[in-house]
C-alpha cells in the first residue's frame, strides 16, 4: 500500500498526484513496466493509492513511490507526505479504506464502490493475481459486515437529511434552490446527490482542480463553475456545499459580506463539510449567512461523538476479526502442498504394503502401519538425541490426535513402584 491520503497530504499535493480515468491505462502500463503489475490505483478527492501484491512488498513499494513522487512538481517536499505499508499493516489499510473508516467522514458509503471500480477495471486489464484479488475479496466482506452490523452508514445519511431539512427551513423546496458544490470530498457528492432526489436541479461544481471539478459535475449532471474568482458562483448559490478539505478557509467573512450584497441579502445556507474547515468561522457573524459544520450537523440529529466513536469501536472489531480470518485460512491454503504430499505418500505406502502381503489383510496392515510410523520414528529419536524431545512429542501427539498420559500425583505410585 503505497499512497497520499488527507491523513498525511496537503490538497495541494493530492491535485498534483491524482490521476484522471484517462491517465490510468498509462499509470497501470508504467507500474507494470517497473515489475509491479499486480495491483489497483484508487484516484479519489481524499486518496491516491496503490494497492498491489509482491513477491518482494519492500521493493515493490519504493518503485510506487518513486512514480507516485514523480507526478509532484516538487518531489522532494510531497515525497514525504506519501506512505509506505507492507505486511498486516498493509492489509490492515485495504480493509480500513474499503470500510470506510479510513474516510474523512467516516461510513461514507462512495468509497467501497470506488475501491471495486478499481479493482474491476484492473481486473478487466488482467492486471490482479490470486493474492491481491484474494484480499480485496476478503476485504468487501468485512466492509459488508461493517455496514450490516454496525451504524456506522447510518451518520452520513443522517447528516445528508439534516442538511435537506436546513435548507427547507431557510428557503422552502429544493426545487427552487440554486447550488454550488466546493471541493471533490467524496461527503459533499453524498450529500448533493441527497439533495438532489429530494428536488434539487440547479446545481454547479467548482474545485481547486478543475480536472476534478469536471469528473465530479459528470457523475452529478451539472457544469463547472470557476474556482477563481469565486464570487461570481457564490452569488448565484442559495445553497454552498463545501468539500475541499483545503487546509485554509476557501470561503471568508469579507466574502460573504460581498456576495450577500449582490444578492440584495437574500440569505445563503453554508453547509461545511471540509476537514479542516472550509469556510471561516466568522461568517456566523455576517447577517443572513447560515453556517453548518459537522458537529452542528451531527446535533442537529442528536447523533453525538459518543455514538460515533462506539459504532467506529464495532467497525474496528469486526475488521480484526476478519483480518485474523484472513491469515488463518491464507495459512491453511499454504499447507495444502504439504497435505497433499503426505495423502500421496500414505498412499504409495498402502500400494506397496497390499502388493507385497499377496492378500494376506493382516500383514498388510501391519507393513503399511511400520512404514507409515518408521519416519516419525526417527525424526523422533534424533530430536530426543538432540535434547528437542518434549517439542517432537507434542508436535507428534498433535499432529495424530494422541491423548496426552494422565499425570501421576506425587503421593501415589504405581503398581511397579510398589513391587519395588
Amino acid at each position: 500500500m503505497v499512497g497520499a491520503s488527507h491523513r498525511t497530504a496537503s490538497l495541494a499535493t493530492r491535485d498534483r498526484m491524482f490521476i484522471e480515468d484517462a491517465e490510468m491505462p498509462a499509470f497501470a502500463s508504467s507500474l507494470a513496466a517497473a515489475g509491479v503489475a499486480d495491483a489497483i490505483v484508487l484516484s479519489t478527492c481524499d486518496r491516491v493509492e496503490v494497492q498491489a501484491a509482491h513477491e518482494d512488498p519492500e521493493a515493490a513499494a519504493l518503485v510506487v513511490h518513486e512514480l507516485l513522487a514523480r507526478r509532484c512538481a516538487e518531489p522532494g517536499p510531497a515525497a514525504g507526505e506519501i506512505y509506505r505499508l507492507t505486511g498486516p499493516a498493509a492489509l490492515r489499510h485495504v480493509f480500513a479504506v474499503a470500510a470506510s473508516l479510513d474516510s474523512q467522514v467516516v461510513g461514507e458509503p462512495q468509497v467501497l464502490g470506488q475501491v471495486k471500480a478499481a479493482h474491476a477495471r484492473a481486473h478487466r486489464a488482467g492486471r490482479t493475481g490470486g493474492a491481491l484479488d484474494a484480499a480485496l475479496q476478503a476485504a468487501f466482506a468485512a466492509a459488508k459486515r461493517v455496514r450490516s452490523e454496525t451504524p456506522i452508514g447510518e451518520r452520513p445519511v443522517s447528516l445528508a437529511s439534516a442538511a435537506l431539512q436546513l435548507l427547507r427551513d431557510v428557503h422552502g423546496a429544493p426545487e427552487r434552490c440554486a447550488a454550488l458544490l466546493i471541493g471533490a470530498g467524496e461527503m459533499g457528492e453524498m450529500l448533493i446527490e441527497h439533495l438532489k432526489s429530494a428536488g434539487l436541479r440547479r446545481l454547479a461544481v467548482t474545485a481547486p482542480s478543475e480536472a476534478r471539478a469536471a469528473e465530479v459535475a459528470l457523475r452529478l449532471g451539472c457544469h463547472v463553475a470557476d474556482f477563481a474568482p469565486l464570487e461570481p458562483a457564490l452569488v448565484a448559490a442559495d445553497l454552498v456545499v463545501t468539500a475541499a478539505g483545503a487546509g485554509r478557509h476557501v470561503v471568508t467573512a469579507e466574502t460573504m459580506r460581498a456576495v450577500l450584497r449582490a444578492r440584495r441579502r437574500r440569505p445563503v445556507l453554508l453547509i461545511d463539510l471540509g476537514i479542516p474547515a472550509d469556510v471561516e468561522p466568522a461568517v456566523d457573524r455576517v447577517d443572513d449567512a447560515f453556517r453548518y459544520d459537522l458537529d452542528e450537523l451531527e446535533r442537529i440529529t442528536l447523533s453525538g461523538r459518543a455514538t460515533r466513536e462506539a459504532a467506529s469501536a464495532e467497525a474496528w472489531a469486526i475488521l480484526d476479526q476478519e483480518l485474523v480470518a484472513f491469515a488463518r485460512g491464507r495459512a491453511e491454503r499454504e499447507a495444502v502442498p504439504s497435505i497433499a504430499a503426505l495423502r500421496s505418500h500414505a498412499a504409495a505406502l498402502r500400494r506397496q504394503a497390499l502388493a507385497e502381503a499377496g492378500g494376506d489383510a493382516a500383514r498388510a496392515t501391519e507393513l503399511l502401519v511400520n512404514r507409515l510410523l518408521h519416519a516419525p520414528t526417527e525424526a523422533l529419536r534424533r530430536h530426543a538425541a538432540a535434547g528437542r524431545a518434549g517439542d517432537a512429542d507434542a508436535l507428534l501427539r498433535d499432529l495424530f490426535g494422541i491423548a496426552a498420559p494422565a499425570a501421576v500425583p506425587p503421593h501415589q505410585t504405581t503398581d511397579r513402584e510398589s513391587d519395588t
